[in-house]
């Protein structure tokens, strides 16, 4: 068992290769609650925490980095823009930080491509999905942009991203994205983007990174889960240390969120075959009855 990495962004920053994945659930209560899974994790030795503005985790975040009596600094923080908050950017950036309690955070993500109506009425964002044609990512990103001129967020990228927008995105950015976090577990190993990432310089971060049981119950991963006598989490989660990407897991168990910062070295030849269970599919977000996630169709998603 080895010690959890940190992985050099390209900004020279080091983030921590395993971070706590901030999903609160859909409830205000649920939400409110998850201080109580994270002071726990912050004890066991996690020094990285995702949540974003839609997750509505913000507050637990703050109280339970408080709460564990460990510096702030110490600690990695990472947010998200939210995919109808495009025309406020600067008004949700500033509403993340009050919610977090904290002037700045390590990374601040555009969590999803697609710009989506906001409609003051409804200010979760629970409405059917409308997308909208203006602003488009590459105008969100130059707001973005002024944020980390700001010192604000100490990196900045992008969620959610394919080839085909990312090199949209960078006919016009001035920053290139530190990281691009997609969902991303053994049957949905995303190479060619994993490549394309690695030539920009834009560290991958897999969210969904287990692939739930679906690629737990995976007889291939059993098999290695007990060679290697761990989990099958460990066994996926040791594969995404391997191939280079930050992996942020939620769970609210505290044995499974200490195994999930205690992963064996998995050899290459283990690895790769963890990489041939790859067959493009999709786990979490898939594409609704329509073809549509969150407004957009798969083809402009570029999935």
């Amino acid at each position: 068992m080895s010690a959890i990495p940190k992985f050099k962004l390209n900004t020279g920053a080091s983030i921590p290769a395993i971070g706590l994945g901030g999903w609160g659930g859909m409830e205000d209560e649920e939400r409110a609650a998850s201080v109580q899974w994270m002071v726990p994790a912050l004890k066991t030795g996690y020094r990285h925490i995702d949540t974003a503005w839609h997750y509505g985790t913000e507050k637990a975040v703050s109280q339970a980095v408080k709460e564990s009596g460990i510096p702030r600094e110490e600690i990695w923080i990472t947010t998200k823009l939210p995919l109808h908050h495009h025309s406020r950017v600067q008004e949700s950036f500033q509403e993340s930080l009050d919610n977090l309690g904290m002037d700045y955070v390590d990374l601040y993500l555009l969590h999803w491509p697609q710009p989506i109506a906001y409609d003051p009425s409804d200010p979760w964002g629970k409405a059917t999905p409308k997308a909208v044609d203006k602003p488009t990512f590459n105008d969100i990103w130059a707001e973005i942009e002024k944020i980390y001129e700001s010192g604000k967020a100490k990196a900045i990228g992008v969620s959610n991203f394919s080839i085909k927008n990312l090199e949209k995105l960078l006919t016009t950015a001035k920053v290139v994205p530190a990281v691009n976090q997609v969902e991303l577990h053994p049957y949905l190993a995303q190479p060619e983007l994993k490549a394309y990432c690695d030539a920009k310089g834009i560290l991958l971060t897999a969210y969904a990174p287990t692939g739930y049981k679906n690629v737990l119950t995976n007889p291939l991963i059993v098999e290695l889960a007990e060679k290697y006598k761990v989990s099958s989490a460990q066994i996926v989660l040791a594969w995404h240390l391997a191939r280079g990407v930050v992996a942020v897991p939620k769970s609210s168990n505290p044995q499974r969120q200490k195994d999930n910062i205690t992963l064996p070295t998995l050899e290459e030849e283990d690895v790769k075959k963890i990489s041939s269970l790859d067959r493009g599919e999709r786990l979490c977000n898939k594409p609704d009855e329509n073809g549509m996630v969150f407004g957009w169709s798969a083809e402009q998603l570029g999935w």
